[in-house]
């Protein structure tokens, strides 16, 4: 297994394609964590951490939409999302160059 950070950092970065693609952002670390997860140190964990994130935050804008009609509480819940969908891969990536675990809070454990 061979060390690499910026991959690390770029599967973390590429979830931002969502903000640019729609869909991207979960299929490109998907990918990636697939093709590189036995080569690659660390990958294993960083992309299980990510796709967790990413079904989770799936998951609670499913929620959310229902919520919309009661007082327009799920609109607060659509725009907390779209803040974690921009903030952690962020501060994930800087974590990932600095050899740390990452860190995605409300993630439900998916995939172990």
């Amino acid at each position: 297994m061979k060390e690499d950070k910026q991959l690390l950092v770029l599967t973390h970065l590429s979830q931002l394609l969502d903000f640019v693609t729609g869909i991207g952002g979960f299929i490109v670390p998907l990918v990636l964590w697939l093709t590189k997860r036995d080569e690659v140190f660390g990958m294993d964990h960083h992309g299980k951490a990510i796709l967790n994130f990413r079904i989770s935050m799936f998951i609670y804008l499913i929620i959310c939409i229902p919520l919309i009609l009661l007082l327009g509480l799920g609109i607060l819940g659509i725009i907390a999302i779209a803040f974690a969908y921009l903030i952690f891969p962020i501060i994930n990536a800087v974590k990932a160059s600095n050899n740390e675990a990452p860190s995605y809070p409300f993630s439900i454990t998916f995939i172990k």
